[in-house]
C-alpha cells in the first residue's frame, strides 16, 4: 500500500536524490582520474627534466667560468673595502697627528702664559719694592733738607745773636770807655800804643 508523501516532503526526497546522484558522479570522476598516468618525455617525468635542466645550466656556467667572474667581482669589491679601510686609517693617523699637535701647543700656550703670569708677577713685586725704596729715600732726603734747613736756621739765629751781642758789647764798652777816660787818658792810651807799635818794629 503506497503512502501519500506531502508536498514538502517530496521536495526534500528530490533534494536526497539529487545529492546522491551528484556524489556519484564526484566518485566516479575521481576514480577514473586516478588511473591516468602522469605525463612524460622521453621517459623522463617533468621533475627529473627540472633537475637536469638545472645541471645543465650549473656545467654552463662552470664552463664559463662564471664563478671566477665572480671571484673577480669579489676581490674588486675587497680591493676597494681595502683601499677605503687604508684612506679611514691615513685619516684617522692624521687626525691623531693633529691631535697631538694640538695639543702641544695648547700645552706650549699654557706654559707660556704661566711663563708671562710669573714674569708680570715678579715685575709687579720689583716695582712695589723699587716704590717702596724711592718713597723712603724721598722721605730721608725731605728730612734731611728739613734738618738742613733747621740748623741753618739755627746757625743764623746764632750768628745773629752773636752779632747782636757783640754790637751790645762794643757798644756798651765804647760807652764805659767814654764814661772813664778823657782826653789826656786817651793821649796817654795812644801814646802807649805807638810806644807797643815801635818796640815790635825794632
Amino acid at each position: 500500500m503506497a503512502e501519500t508523501l506531502s508536498p514538502g516532503s517530496a521536495e526534500v526526497a528530490a533534494n536526497l536524490s539529487h545529492a546522491d546522484t551528484a556524489e556519484g558522479l564526484h566518485s566516479g570522476t575521481e576514480a577514473h582520474g586516478g588511473a591516468h598516468a602522469e605525463p612524460s618525455a622521453l621517459g623522463l617525468s617533468p621533475s627529473a627534466w627540472v633537475a637536469l635542466s638545472m645541471t645543465v645550466f650549473i656545467l654552463i656556467l662552470l664552463w664559463k667560468r662564471v664563478p671566477a667572474l665572480f671571484a673577480r667581482g669579489l676581490d674588486g669589491r675587497i680591493a676597494a673595502i681595502r683601499s677605503q679601510l687604508d684612506e679611514a686609517k691615513a685619516l684617522r693617523a692624521e687626525a691623531e697627528a693633529l691631535r697631538a699637535e694640538y695639543d702641544a701647543k695648547l700645552k706650549a700656550a699654557e706654559a707660556e702664559a704661566a711663563s708671562m703670569r710669573a714674569h708680570a708677577e715678579a715685575e709687579a713685586r720689583q716695582i712695589l719694592v723699587d716704590a717702596e725704596a724711592a718713597a723712603q729715600d724721598l722721605t730721608q732726603r725731605r728730612a734731611k733738607m728739613a734738618e738742613d734747613k733747621i740748623a741753618a736756621a739755627e746757625r743764623a739765629a746764632i750768628s745773629d745773636v752773636r752779632a747782636k751781642a757783640a754790637s751790645a758789647a762794643a757798644a756798651a764798652a765804647a760807652a764805659l770807655i767814654a764814661a772813664k777816660h778823657d782826653a789826656g787818658a786817651d793821649r796817654a792810651l795812644v801814646d802807649q800804643t805807638i810806644a807797643g807799635i815801635g818796640t815790635r818794629l825794632n
